[in-house]
């Protein structure tokens, strides 16, 4: 089931008028374990099939916000006819967009056939030929750090020195390594290189915004380009947007545009040449204001923008590349690149890939993976400045051999005036044994585990009573059946302020990655005899479910079920061994004596890490050493 193909009947609507005098009909849409979750911009129509008071009815619109409680915002593009007096038995269909699919098969097309679409090095190093080693020759400047960002660190210098004499850079950061300042980093003395506009992507809006915001901090001139339906949304960076510097900029062809602009707002559109007026003034400004910045941020499919289709980009920055498939990543690299750096991190989720028979044919294997099979060697950061010492210890050992180094000290992860029962006071973590059993979801397509729900809350409370506020504390879990359950349970059975209940953030674990909280809480589900830990098997997730915590973590599970799988029994092994494996009630919890499982099978750590959990590559499996190269005059 893939959110192209999902449809929704009997939808309750309430409606309201936008700010731009638009219709925006506000209607529940649950979200299933296995699909892609809505997100602004998203399309989306509305159907009324008709009855005694309304004829039958259809209009597009585009999702503008998502609340925590599922509900969905959305713009209507036409607002004659709307049945503004009705509020039942609508319909809400998902409208399929091409648009980024066409623009990454035209990506691979273009890098395939155009020679000037990547340079000869560049070209021939993604394909994995053997290639000279190549250092661009240029001055280094002095310091590497960049106005407006914090100091960095030894390896953050080492990796930006190291990026800017190479064609082809691969920076893996960690949970908590500052891997955006460096990023900004790198982007302010390229820009400086006077080698022409540098273009930043990442292939989410949130990370994009994240970094148009860094890089804007040193002083550099920034666009964030966006999506045309995503205009309405509102952004962090919404000075920076391309749509707001149009409305914003001072010159002498603005004025008409601005009188356009005004009458298309009060009368909801333009006569035809009116219309085509303002459409080339409008083109007009948005060339200027791209052809004066020094950076470009966009999403990876929005370098694919016809508004850029003019532009030549030497120097591009890929950020969270890891979480975008390959085709994604080409679309910015195939506007004339000479130098790459793809920043991310392979320990953690690679991207989403709804079609197992894709992701079996390698689409779940993410540019930056597979060059690292191909023994690229990515530069890692090596200090965190996320976690408590004791919760970056695990993941150091296991998923970055030990290397990871901490910026922050016990003392800085020390809350003050919490009282929360800590089984051992100066650990702020424990594994909370669980023997609930799972259940199928309503849904039908996911799990959910009561008990670990009855005391999620039981943690969430005595956090809120111990002086944690709301926005402190994160639950996730790995599977949307308990998402939804966990949320209902706190806000039915809470015994605080069900307000308080309300302002806690419950996710997915996936949707966490690139976030942090003071506080986690992580209820893991599984807990059967024979049908093993389904979703939680892949030792990235649990990597990501481990490091979103900066002050304590709680992990909720089912040991005897868990601990057949060697990662997690390991896992298990480290908190009993630091005496956090405990039951009982919270406030007398005691160390727990709950036998474990033998683990099944040694745990492969190259087969899970570099082969996208799809097993080891083998031999030339790409068929790339010795094909032929198309483009056969290019040199090496």
């Amino acid at each position: 089931m893939m959110k192209e193909s999902q449809s929704k009947d009997s939808v309750t609507v309430r409606w309201d008028i936008g700010l731009n005098k638009k219709r925006v009909a506000y209607f529940v849409f649950p979200k299933e374990d296995n699909e892609l979750r809505l997100v602004p911009g998203d399309e989306l129509r509305l159907r009324y099939s008709g009855g005694t008071s309304h004829p039958a009815w259809q209009s597009v619109g585009h999702v503008i916000k998502l609340t925590a409680q599922e509900e969905v915002a959305l713009e209507l593009r036409a607002s004659q006819g709307v049945p503004v007096e009705l509020n039942h038995g609508f319909s809400v269909d998902f409208v399929w967009k091409s648009t980024s699919f066409d623009r990454m098969q035209g990506a691979m097309k273009t890098f395939a056939v155009d020679e000037t679409s990547v340079s000869g090095y560049i070209y021939h190093h993604l394909l994995g030929h053997e290639v000279e080693h190549q250092i661009i020759r240029n001055t280094l400047p002095r310091r590497f750090g960049a106005p407006g960002l914090p100091e960095l660190n030894a390896s953050q210098v080492l990796a930006v020195k190291s990026v800017l004499q190479k064609p082809v850079s691969l920076i893996q950061g960690p949970p908590g390594t500052g891997k955006t300042v460096t990023s900004a980093a790198i982007v302010y003395h390229m820009a400086k290189q006077g080698q022409g506009q540098v273009l930043v992507c990442a292939p989410s809006n949130v990370a994009v915004d994240q970094l148009a915001e860094k890089i804007s901090s040193t002083g550099l001139k920034v666009v964030r380009l966006c999506a045309k339906s995503r205009e309405a949304v509102s952004s962090p960076v919404e000075h920076l947007t391309l749509h707001y510097q149009v409305r914003h900029l001072d010159n002498s062809e603005k004025s008409e545009m601005h009188k356009l602009q005004q009458l298309k707002d009060e009368q909801g559109e333009l006569s035809s040449s009116d219309e085509k007026k303002y459409k080339a003034l409008k083109r007009a400004t948005e060339r200027e204001i791209l052809q004066s910045a020094d950076v470009i941020c966009c999403t990876c499919v929005g370098a694919g923008d016809p508004r850029l289709s003019n532009f030549r980009f030497r120097q591009v920055l890929i950020d969270e590349s890891t979480q975008a498939t390959e085709p994604e990543c080409l679309i910015p690299l195939v506007l004339g690149v000479k130098q790459v750096v793809l920043v991310g991190d392979h320990c953690q989720l690679g991207p989403v890939i709804m079609c197992k028979k894709a992701a079996r044919a390698g689409l779940a294997q993410s540019l930056f993976e597979r060059l690292v099979i191909l023994g690229v060697k990515p530069f890692r950061l090596q200090v965190q400045y996320r976690m408590h010492p004791c919760l970056s210890e695990f993941p150091s050992n296991c998923f970055y051999e030990g290397t990871l180094q901490n910026g922050v000290t016990v003392n800085e992860r020390q809350s003050s005036g919490i009282d929360f029962p800590w089984p051992v006071p100066n650990r702020p973590m424990f594994f909370y044994v669980q023997m609930g059993v799972e259940e199928i979801s309503a849904s039908g397509t996911s799990y959910l585990n009561r008990t670990e729900a009855a005391n999620v809350e039981k943690i969430v409370t005595t956090f809120l009573r111990s002086g944690v506020v709301p926005s402190q504390i994160g639950v996730i879990t790995p599977y949307e059946g308990q998402r939804a359950y966990i949320v209902n349970y706190m806000s039915r059975n809470g015994s605080l302020r069900q307000q308080l209940y309300k302002e806690i953030e419950v996710a997915s674990v996936d949707s966490f990655q690139g976030r942090e909280k003071d506080y986690i809480i992580l209820s893991c589900v599984r807990s059967n005899e024979h049908q093993g830990i389904g979703f939680l098997n892949d030792p990235r997730r649990l990597n990501v479910a481990l490091t979103r915590a900066r002050y304590g973590i709680v992990v909720l599970g089912n040991p005897k079920v868990l601990s057949k799988q060697p990662l997690w029994n390991s896992l298990l092994t480290h908190y009993k061994e630091h005496e956090c494996l405990v039951e009982g009630p919270l406030n007398n919890l005691k160390q727990s004596m709950v036998q474990f499982q033998k683990p099944k099978k040694i745990y492969n750590d190259r087969r899970l890490f570099l082969g996208g959990g799809q097993g080891v590559i083998q031999g030339s499996a790409f068929g790339t050493v010795g094909s032929v190269d198309k483009r056969s005059g290019r040199g090496k």
